[in-house]
């Protein structure tokens, strides 16, 4: 067992690591929020959220996962992703376990804090988050596939208490009493052991669990403890945020389908060795990553990275830190840790969300070029404007 104490600008935190199954400096870093629930970060260095990370990676995880789901999960299943970290990860851990169970009939969606039109939806709490209302809206097709589904996947890079699976399993189980199995899916679990061997108990159906690494901590925070951060969620229920539905919030049964062109294109024009960034934008991730893994495969020197509306503090594993604004529409400061203005030959931006002022000047900070994703298919360049 390893044990690693660090004291932070807010605390003291101390962790135990019962099992890895990859080096523990090579999945997480250290860092502290600006966040007086919690004053403190497991920074993930293969989530593609708050690190810059290689597909390669990002699929080495996906895969790890999808291969600890057991196999006698009864169908159909549904995955379900934690907005905005896990979105990425919820969505390539699915298409890893379809591409292992091509027979099986799977349901992925993520849960958001934008609504899509007047898509039905329920929510839940995530209580420790800095924005803690997240909705699940489900299309017509995949509200009538919930309704049969027999297992859960929960997907979250990490757990803690445990307190948000719970929250969203109850609200699932609620819409759907005839749930037999759950199973959590997580790059880091700290429940400790405990708890998992109480899962089942308290989730009220057979609950298993699968992880990266599993361990347990303890936080002390310190005399000054984490700031409170200005508000991260200003939800209006009638506002438009640009929030796409095509590519898994309201429920997809695919995986999908990678920007092939778009990368062999965009290819042609980077150099041998040439240093490329694709950067997703708040909620908009997995699109991301699939582009930088086909240029990844064309031999580019890749990494992605999305950015993220949570406020981290300059310590430990977060170094630059890039304030840019928010793409949908909320006021609410957004970041981009650990990549500087002019680290990188190559951004490409990827979003969802119509072009606007806000991503122009993510551009101009990061001198890159903005792809809006309509569609899987309708992919287009928009022109920046330069100062």
């Amino acid at each position: 067992m390893n044990r690693i104490t660090r004291q932070m600008p807010t605390g003291e935190l101390t962790l135990k690591v019962d099992e890895a199954r990859f080096p523990l400096n090579w999945l997480i870093g250290f860092a502290a929020r600006a966040n007086a629930k919690r004053g403190f970060l497991f920074l993930s260095k293969v989530l593609g959220k708050h690190w810059p990370v290689t597909p390669r990676a990002m699929d080495m995880i996906h895969a790890d996962l999808a291969g600890q789901i057991p196999p006698s999960l009864p169908g159909p299943v549904v995955f379900i992703a934690m907005a905005e970290t896990a979105i990425g990860l919820g969505q390539g851990v699915f298409e890893a376990y379809l591409r292992e169970h091509p027979e099986r009939q799977a349901l992925f969606l993520h849960s958001s804090r934008y609504r899509v039109g007047d898509v039905p939806f329920f929510e839940f709490e995530e209580s420790h988050s800095h924005a803690p209302r997240q909705f699940l809206q489900l299309s017509e097709r995949a509200a009538a596939l919930f309704a049969q589904a027999r297992s859960l996947v929960l997907v979250d890079d990490e757990a803690s208490t445990g307190n948000t699976f719970v929250n969203l399993a109850a609200v699932c189980r609620a819409r759907n009493p005839n749930i037999e199995r759950i199973h959590l899916a997580v790059i880091t679990n700290f429940m400790g052991e405990p708890a998992n061997a109480g899962l089942t108990p308290r989730f009220g159906v057979p609950t298993t669990v699968g992880a990266t690494l599993s361990g347990h901590y303890r936080f002390a925070p310190g005399a000054a403890a984490a700031p409170a951060a200005a508000p991260a969620q200003r939800f209006e229920a009638d506002a438009e945020r640009g929030a796409s539905a095509a590519f898994g919030r309201i429920g997809v049964e695919r995986a999908l389908a990678a920007p092939q062109a778009l990368a062999a294109r965009l290819g042609k024009d980077i150099g041998e060795g040439e240093s490329v960034l694709v950067l997703g934008t708040g909620e908009f991730m997995h699109p991301a990553f699939l582009l930088a893994r086909e240029l990844e495969a064309l031999g580019k020197r890749v990494l992605v990275q999305s950015t993220t509306r949570s406020p981290i503090l300059s310590w430990g594993a977060v170094g630059h830190i890039v304030s840019c604004p928010d793409n949908y529409g909320e006021g609410i400061a957004n970041y981009l840790y650990n990549v500087a203005p002019g680290q990188y030959r190559h951004v490409f931006i990827c979003h969802e969300t119509p072009p606007g002022e806000a991503l122009n000047q993510l551009a101009g900070q990061l001198d890159g070029r903005l792809f809006h994703f309509q569609s899987e298919t309708q992919i287009e360049e928009i022109s920046v404007r330069r100062p």
